[in-house]
């Protein structure tokens, strides 16, 4: 069998072109031509400021998560933010995340597990928030019955690795205790691994325990997500779209529902087919619901790469380089077993 037919870019890239031919299927050159001389491209310029709002408001978000632990520079802290999304978005999906664990420990001089629990932190706060602006939707809006579903297993564990997470850190040295007692003699070096993990672990997601970081973090993902609403609300009246602006809310919230679970490379043909099955909803033509899709997608990929591939030319980083790591690299932290004894690297932290 060919080695690219192995590989989960190939095929992630099949699945992208047949789902992009399907919402575009119905679509022909006139309607194309049409599309274009009736776009009003002035509303492109406030869209694509809100875009980059946004990015920047998320790499402000995870300069805050690490706050307590490094302190980095702003424009720094956005560009290499941007950067870890590029790689997750080029990358096959748990290589791209890899890569971006490996970018943000190489650069910053963080332990991977550390950088692992900031990331778990951005998810679950990035859920709050969404879960937050469904409630208020429901209160105006009737979610279709198969998303209301996804939003109770997403409040579900949402709530549950909360919880989980706030039992770790208020019973730490119970836990511990417990390692050591049944640990620490019977498997010496599978306690030292577990130990320096929830270390790492536990430093990153300590500002669970500050009110005042808890609810500025949350603040800024309600404010990113707010930024890529109005994203969606200035393309409808670039396409000249007669939508409210809480259409706007409800395509947001099911498109992200929707690529909770990545399957194509930067989300191709997934993000367009969401968008058109929430815009059909609205009433508006397919073939313009698909155009506007991918401009919604290239619009949604031009701050990352931008801002990105700043950091990467500053840094002299390649993603081939990063791509070769990524695949090598296990999660968490490298530890190496020898038969005398358990060599450790101390923490970076």
């Amino acid at each position: 069998m060919p080695g690219f037919l192995k590989k989960k870019e190939f095929w992630g890239t099949i699945i992208a072109l047949i789902l992009l031919a399907y919402c575009l299927k119905d679509t022909s050159p006139q309607d194309i031509e049409n599309l274009i001389n009736r776009v009003d491209f002035y509303f492109f310029i406030p869209a694509l400021i809100m875009e980059f709002l946004m990015i920047i408001v998320r790499g402000y978000r995870w300069k805050t998560i690490v706050e307590k632990t490094k302190k980095i520079p702003f424009f720094r802290a956005v560009t290499l933010y941007s950067a870890g999304q590029v790689i997750n978005i080029v990358m096959p999906a748990l290589t791209g995340q890899i890569g971006r664990l490996l970018l943000f420990s190489k650069k910053e001089g963080l332990s991977k597990t550390y950088v692992f629990s900031t990331i778990v932190i951005e998810v679950l706060f990035d859920a709050i928030s969404l879960l937050g602006l469904i409630l208020l939707l429901s209160m105006s809006f009737v979610f279709p019955s198969e998303y209301r579903s996804i939003s109770y297993i997403i409040a579900a564990v949402t709530f549950s690795i909360l919880l989980l997470l706030y039992v770790i850190l208020h019973f730490k040295d119970k836990i511990g205790a417990v390692g050591r007692s049944k640990l620490r003699n019977r498997w010496p070096g599978a306690y030292i691994t577990l130990k320096k993990f929830a270390n790492s672990f536990t430093r990153g997601i300590a500002l669970l325990r500050s009110t005042q970081y808890f609810f500025r973090t949350l603040i800024l993902s309600f404010v990113a997500w707010i930024f890529h609403i109005l994203v969606i609300y200035f393309l409808f009246k670039a396409f000249g779209f007669q939508l409210p602006f809480i259409s706007a809310v409800v395509i947001m919230v099911i498109n992200t529902l929707a690529l909770m679970i990545p399957i194509t490379p930067g989300n191709a043909g997934t993000f367009e087919l969401a968008v058109v099955a929430s815009l059909l909803a609205f009433k508006v033509a397919k073939s313009d619901a698909a155009l506007f899709g991918m401009a919604l997608h290239i619009l949604d990929l031009i701050p990352i790469f931008v801002m990105g591939f700043i950091f990467l030319h500053s840094e002299r980083l390649s993603l081939k380089e990063i791509r070769e790591e990524g695949e090598k690299e296990e999660i968490p932290d490298h530890v190496n077993d020898e038969q005398n004894g358990v060599m450790l690297e101390k923490d970076k932290i």
